[in-house]
């Protein structure tokens, strides 16, 4: 299945130097997909003719005026620029002219814009800011990430609900494993809000493992990991910042003499390998799920190769019908909620 793809090609902290070089990129790989560049129209053609790359029928450029600032107000962006390269990508998604959008800029900006225009899915309170992260035994879905920093119980089931449902879509794993990130895996452990919800997931037809604890992350202990954005954000800026250090003191160690040197030299095939695993560009792409379209939010520090890969995740979720398998999984939830309460009463 060909999709379009609408790229917010002037979001994030480099802009055009790096959306329209791996937009490119990311067409070389698929080229029977079609790609949009949403963005000022004069920028646009400058990155693609440093590329010596012309527009076509898989390669197309839509104008829009604006840019949100990455340090802009979400309310002032949504009021303000209503025809901005992030308002116009999601008009997009919206007019059935693109599957899926990508957009590197303000997140803020970009959860409420995308929340105004596209609206959520029925039986979704709120969306929620999903993406994976390694592991001992690969990859493990996470959500939230920052979207609500206070939610209820029902809202972390509902999380757990789409989570469950994206990694089906994407992974074609079936009856994932949810675990409810808490401060200890027995179940007087956390607040009423975990605790209710956990009841709620063992009262579900999710394959609920329990609570875990932050080290089951990487893990694996289960294949979805489910929190409040505060939880989630503080975790994944953990990560990266974890990741950065190991891979700093690595090369203090590797350049402290001539010694060390030679032996990073030896060492190259090793430290390349573990470099690709623990690289966070390769995850690069997170999904805001919960809303009536496919909208990846991309780091804003996103190098090409990092934003290629947000794309690809764009693609992926278009391809797999991530969209129709989620609201179809909540209106079942939904049905099998009431025809209990029915049976109850």
């Amino acid at each position: 299945m060909d999709v379009t793809l609408a790229i917010d090609a002037m979001g994030g902290d480099h802009g055009t130097a790096v959306t329209i070089p791996a937009a490119v990129e990311y067409l070389k790989q698929f080229p029977g997909d079609t790609i949009v560049l949403v963005g000022v129209p004069d920028a646009i053609e400058a990155g693609l003719r440093e590329l010596g790359v012309q527009t076509g029928l898989h390669l197309r450029i839509h104008p829009a005026s604006e840019v949100v600032g990455m340090d802009e107000q979400p309310q002032s962006a949504l009021r303000g620029k209503k025809n901005s390269s992030m308002r116009v990508s999601i008009d997009l998604v919206k007019n059935g002219e693109a599957l899926a959008c990508v957009s590197a800029g303000n997140t803020g900006a970009l959860m409420a814009t995308a929340r105004y225009v596209l609206k959520t899915i029925p039986g979704i309170d709120r969306p929620a800011i999903a993406s994976y992260l390694p592991t001992k035994k690969g990859q493990i879905c996470m959500l939230d990430l920052g979207a609500n920093t206070d939610c209820t119980a029902e809202h972390l089931l509902q999380f757990a609900l789409m989570g469950s449902t994206l990694v089906t879509a994407l992974e074609h794993k079936q009856n994932p494993s949810i675990g409810l990130l808490n401060i200890g895996s027995e179940d007087i452990k956390g607040n009423e809000v975990v605790k209710q919800a956990a009841q709620l997931l063992r009262a579900s037809d999710l394959n609920f493992y329990g609570n875990i604890e932050g080290d089951d992350i990487f893990k694996g202990t289960t294949d979805v990991v489910v929190c409040d954005g505060f939880v989630g954000n503080v975790a994944l800026k953990t990560t990266e910042g974890l990741a950065q250090m190991m891979g700093g003191f690595l090369r203090e160690e590797f350049n402290r003499n001539i010694f060390t040197r030679f032996a990073a030299l030896l060492s190259t095939p090793v430290l390349n390998a573990f470099k690709r695993r623990l690289d966070p560009r390769r995850y690069n792409g997170a999904s805001f799920l919960g809303l009536k379209g496919i909208v990846v939010k991309s780091h804003g520090s996103a190098d090409v190769f990092a934003f290629r890969c947000a794309i690809e995740r764009a693609a992926e979720e278009a391809r797999e019908g991530m969209l129709q398998h989620i609201s179809e999984h909540i209106e079942k939830w939904h049905h099998e909620c009431q025809h209990t309460e029915q049976g109850a009463a």
